[in-house]
């Protein structure tokens, strides 16, 4: 698989595991600023943080297919994820209090830079392997 193809069929994945972790997140967020009362840039880093998990899970296993063991790779998750944390509570801090932006369309403004640099920093980083090029699924089947 050319180079090309494969960032196509990772980032595609990769968007696809996104929309999971992005509605548990979203799901978080609208459900504590609406039913819990928290702040909307609370509720958006808890979000965050908890769709983080499941995001790895997915990632490692089909996104990237990574032969890291999970301490290394979880460990460089979680810096580009801290990262990923940081860009969110500063970019929802700056729409919601002090633009005074709608909460969800800060959320969405925020999601694209973040995702952007998640899906870079974890295909570059967190989940790439010495050696041997990935399999494509095709040939780990064979």
């Amino acid at each position: 698989m050319t180079t090309d193809r494969l960032i196509h069929r990772q980032f595609a994945c990769f968007a696809a595991v996104g929309v999971i972790a992005t509605a548990l997140q979203y799901g978080i967020l609208i459900f504590a600023v609406e039913w819990l009362r928290a702040g909307a840039v609370l509720a958006s880093c808890i979000g965050f943080a908890l769709s983080a998990a499941c995001n790895y899970w997915l990632n490692y296993h089909l996104t990237f297919r990574s032969r890291r063991s999970h301490l290394a790779a979880a460990s460089r998750f979680a810096l580009v994820a801290t990262v990923g944390l940081t860009l969110n509570a500063g970019m929802m801090t700056l729409f919601v209090d002090s633009l005074r932006w709608p909460y969800l369309l800060a959320q969405i403004a925020t999601t694209v830079p973040v995702v952007s640099w998640n899906f870079f920093a974890n295909r570059m980083w967190s989940f790439a392997d010495a050696g041997a090029p990935r399999k494509t699924l095709a040939e780990e089947r064979s």
